[in-house]
């Protein structure tokens, strides 16, 4: 189906609608209460909830809407955009079978892709993708305040357009690892690699590529953070797979707010550094983003 937006309303309108709430003072904190996750989560704290709401480990329940606007695109003279809505659902072993901390991670996807070198787009849902991480305990004398998790990462051919996925059912190993030990930061990094085994077309290329998301987040006080912790870079593993090396930094805005959920907007710039095997790629990128958590829905 062809897109009857030309996909630059939107962006302008969220970019907005952040400012405007990026601008409003600090909310008052409200009292300390904490709780057994994989790792003490305290609500009340706009710095440890900054650092939750970028944490691929946190327990915390989450909805997180994502809108990824690509206004220059290498190889087409068309805009890219994206829209993600991802959850994050912890599972506990009290309600599992594994002895572990789980964490769900589903994101579907809402895409408009360029047809070719001009500026033709088409919109379509794109591929569905799970990442299932076990929070591994990593013992206090050995390196304290280290968090680590593994699982799989699945890939679902959900796309209803050829050009809106890779067409392949996909999975592989993930894993992601935290540091916390200072006061304010986040350092961590998501390593996830998805192995193509099955395909909807014959036509369709396998796939095998390694993705690492570096995190590096600081809070700088009032509610307010900076990042860089968007960008994945990709390397493939198959002759002539493409390999990008994108760069990110945003500023973000927690908001604490009395009898309401936690909120989080951030709005960050892309920008790709290195290419190889990608004749269209993004060049430069825009990421509006809103997060809400839900520390009421915690069984424990």
């Amino acid at each position: 189906m062809r897109s009857r937006l030309d996909g630059r309303a939107t962006p302008w309108l969220l970019l907005g609608i952040c400012l405007l709430c990026l601008a409003a003072p600090a909310a008052a904190e409200d009292e300390a209460a904490t709780s057994t996750t994989a790792h003490e989560v305290d609500t009340s704290s706009s710095a440890e909830l900054a650092r939750e709401f970028s944490d691929p480990l946190t327990a915390l329940p989450q909805l997180i809407v994502q809108e990824i606007y690509t206004p220059a695109n290498y190889g087409t003279e068309a805009a890219g955009n994206r829209v993600l809505l991802r959850a994050i659902v912890p599972r506990i072993p009290r309600f599992t079978l594994l002895p572990f901390v789980q964490l769900l991670r589903p994101t579907f996807q809402l895409v408009t892709v360029p047809t070719g070198r001009g500026s033709a787009t088409r919109t379509a849902l794109g591929d569905t993708q799970l990442l299932h991480f076990a929070a591994l305990p990593v013992h206090e004398r050995l390196v304290p305040d280290l968090y680590v998790g593994v699982g799989p990462v699945f890939v679902f051919p959900t796309a209803t357009d050829e050009l809106a996925g890779q067409g392949a059912w996909q999975v592989g190993p993930a894993f992601a690892t935290l540091y916390k030990g200072i006061p304010g930061l986040l350092l961590g990094a998501i390593v996830q690699n998805p192995i193509s085994f099955a395909y909807t077309s014959p036509r369709r290329r396998a796939v095998s590529y390694l993705s690492v998301q570096p995190l590096v987040l600081a809070y700088v006080g009032k509610g307010f953070y900076v990042k860089s912790a968007d960008s994945s870079w990709t390397f493939g593993w198959h002759e002539r797979a493409p390999t990008l090396l994108p760069l990110s930094f945003g500023i973000g805005h927690v908001q604490v707010r009395e009898g309401l959920p936690p909120i989080n907007l951030f709005v960050s710039g892309e920008w790709t550094a290195y290419r190889k095997n990608a004749p269209v790629a993004p060049q430069a990128s825009v990421r509006f983003g809103m997060t809400v958590a839900f520390p009421g829905l915690r069984p424990w």
